[in-house]
């Protein structure tokens, strides 16, 4: 195990306006626990320590990632020990036992980073994070490694509007192990190579109208098994799909061309103008000539 690089902890400041941004940082750090040595290190304040063995509460939201080593984790929901492994991010949540440490044999290394906010909060709300899956194996990843380091360095120099930034970094981190848990489901090669194609269909033929039928049986597929799939991987319909490539379409007729709005409901095989202007009302919450004016 690599242990040079030197530990570092922060608990870090919250001013008076930090909280409206909707996310503030609370802690971050870095360390590396050698085999056969206490975990964990001593140096943390009170409402951070914990025993593995009785575990803890803590009132804010953790990602911590082990870049070396292994260990276990358990919680409230997930009794169970699990193994964790490097490349393993651990999402901890607010008013929820937990308890992790590294294999004596190995140790580990660990970044973290604590936060708390209304934005988390919604995330969790709409299901995109789960107590029920605290566990997400992306691997050890370079990239995820610079965002912990670069809220270090900033929460070092605590200058003007740092939690700010560094509150936008954790949502970085947020999307990346979203991203990569999300794919890692889709191992099967096949199944996205066909969503692809589809896809490429779907645009190519956008100011068309295409039964998507038709596209399931062109690609070899039974059409309720390829709509679930499609949805599933994109998280909309195929034919949801097909109307977002027709806004998309639409808005680049009405910001780059003088197309009247009746040629644009035209080309787009809308049946009227009425149709398109009430489709793109309902998806924008203006008309197509509203539209047209602010872009102007």
């Amino acid at each position: 195990m690599d242990t040079a690089q030197k530990n570092k902890l922060f608990y870090l400041s919250i001013g008076g306006n930090d909280e409206d941004w909707g996310i503030v940082v609370t802690t971050v750090g870095y360390q590396s626990i050698p085999p056969r040595t206490h975990y964990p290190p001593v140096q943390h304040p009170d409402t951070y320590l914990f025993t593995p063995d009785k575990g803890r509460v803590i009132n804010e939201y953790q990602l911590v990632y082990i870049t070396d080593g292994s260990g276990w984790f358990s919680s409230q929901h997930m009794k169970k020990r699990q193994k964790v492994t490097a490349g393993t991010m651990i999402l901890l949540f607010p008013g929820e036992w937990h308890s992790y440490a590294p294999d004596s044999l190995t140790g580990w290394n660990e970044y973290w980073v604590g936060f708390r906010g209304i934005h988390i909060d919604n995330r969790v709300k709409k299901g995109f994070f789960s107590k029920k899956e605290p566990l997400h194996r992306i691997g050890v990843n370079s990239s995820i490694v610079e965002l912990y380091e670069d809220i270090i360095r900033i929460a070092q120099k605590e200058k003007a509007g740092y939690q700010q930034m560094i509150s936008s970094i954790v949502l970085s981190i947020l999307g990346t192990v979203y991203y990569k848990s999300k794919n890692e489901q889709y191992t099967d090669s096949y199944i996205v190579d066909k969503i692809n194609e589809a896809r490429s269909i779907i645009k190519s033929n956008t100011e068309n109208t295409i039964p998507q039928e038709d596209i399931a049986k062109k690609l070899g597929l039974g059409y309720s098994w390829y709509r679930r799939m499609f949805k599933e991987y994109t998280g909309v319909s195929p034919a949801q799909y097909h109307l977002q490539q027709k806004l998309m379409k639409a808005k680049e007729f009405l910001t780059t061309t003088d197309k009247t709005i009746s040629e644009i409901a035209y080309s787009l095989r809308f049946e009227n103008v009425c149709q398109f202007s009430t489709f793109f009302k309902k998806k924008e919450g203006i008309t197509p000539s509203e539209f047209r004016k602010r872009t102007h």
